[in-house]
């Protein structure tokens, strides 16, 4: 199960989500996106809280509100963490969680510790907690399946933009190749490179001989 939750709309179109239990964040940790968002209360056992960030979006663009939507959320579901103040909440991108063989299932490490940031909850804002649960949704998503069809489509989205490359590519050489043609013709047509009918009439050469000097 995973519970699904929307974001304050002064902030954007974002969902915010979490897995059920350890074993739901073990396939959250394993089939997420490159635009995912990671949030965690530090030193405390939590719920595993995402953000998706947009298309080409980065950890750098959470906007202020957005943020405080995403710590207070993992605040409010950590037993330890919301019972006390000032907790520290630690983020990062998907692609920095680190996933070893030894681990408990739920549990990650880093790739890059100076990619994660820290930012620190003073207390529990009832207000952003409860407007959050008014739009909680659960559902049983296929993860993998919803991994596996975006790759699909980056896949097909990566061979149109190299096609469209290559013809590009071949219509600018077909360009440069008709210009160059062009070039040449244009060199042959200039005035002392021809011979006109006056020309050859006042010239003592026969035809035969003014076409032999042409060629």
């Amino acid at each position: 199960m995973v519970f699904y939750f929307k974001a304050r709309p002064e902030a954007g179109d974002y969902t915010i989500f979490m897995g059920l239990d350890k074993y739901e964040n073990e396939e959250l940790i394993k089939y997420g996106f490159p635009e995912d968002i990671w949030f965690h209360v530090d030193k405390m056992s939590s719920a595993h809280v995402y953000v998706r960030m947009h298309k080409g979006q980065t950890i750098d663009d959470i906007s202020e509100g957005l943020l405080e939507d995403c710590v207070q959320l993992v605040k409010a579901n950590s037993i330890q963490g919301n019972k006390v103040n000032s907790v520290d909440v630690v983020y990062t991108p998907w692609s920095n969680l680190k996933k070893t063989a030894s681990m408990d299932v739920g549990q990650v490490g880093f790739h890059n510790p100076k990619m994660v940031r820290t930012v620190k909850v003073e207390k529990r804002i009832n207000e952003v907690v409860n407007r959050l649960n008014k739009t909680k949704v659960e559902r049983k998503p296929d993860l993998r399946a919803e991994r596996e069809a975006v790759n699909a489509a980056e896949r097909a989205e990566r061979k149109l933009q190299l096609r469209e490359k290559k013809r590009k590519e071949e219509m600018e050489r077909l360009e440069k190749e008709r210009q160059a043609e062009l070039r040449s013709y244009k060199g042959l047509m200039v005035a002392e490179n021809m011979t006109s009918n006056k020309d050859i009439g006042s010239s003592n050469k026969s035809l035969q001989e003014l076409e032999e000097d042409f060629m």
